[in-house]
C-alpha cells in the first residue's frame, strides 16, 4: 500500500504565498517523477509543475517565475512554493508520483486526495 498525503492549502489574499507538501509512504522502493496538478471548477486537470528524481523541473507557463517545485528524496516528499498568487490560481491541487512498489517492483501512478487553494480578497 502506498499513500500520498498533501497539506498546506488554504485561503490567501492575492499576492500572497502558500507552500504545499506531499509525503509518500508505504511499500516504496523508489520514486521517479513527482508533480503537482490542479483542477479549477468546470475545467480539466492541468499540470502545474513536475520534478524528476534527479531534480530536473518543468512548469506550466502560467506559473513560471512564481511557483517553485522541490523534493526531499530522503523524506519521499515533494513541495510546491507558490508566490505572488492570483485569483486564477484558485483550484484543488493534487500531488502525483510515479512509484516503484517494493513488494512487486512494479511501477504505478499515485495521486493524493487534493488540497484546496483559494486566492481571494
Amino acid at each position: 500500500q502506498v499513500q500520498l498525503v498533501e497539506s498546506g492549502g488554504g485561503l490567501v489574499q492575492p499576492g500572497g504565498s502558500l507552500r504545499l507538501s506531499c509525503a509518500a509512504s508505504g511499500s516504496i522502493f523508489s520514486i521517479n517523477a513527482m508533480g503537482w496538478y490542479r483542477q479549477a471548477p468546470g475545467k480539466q486537470r492541468e499540470l502545474v509543475a513536475a520534478i524528476t528524481s534527479g531534480g530536473s523541473t518543468n512548469y506550466a507557463d502560467s506559473v513560471k517565475g512564481r511557483f517553485t517545485i522541490s523534493r526531499d528524496n530522503a523524506k519521499n516528499t515533494v513541495y510546491l512554493q507558490m508566490n505572488s498568487l492570483k485569483p486564477e490560481d484558485t483550484a484543488v491541487y493534487y500531488c502525483n508520483a510515479d512509484i516503484r512498489v517494493g513488494a512487486t517492483m512494479l511501477r504505478y501512478d499515485y495521486w493524493g486526495q487534493g488540497t484546496q487553494v483559494t486566492v481571494s480578497s
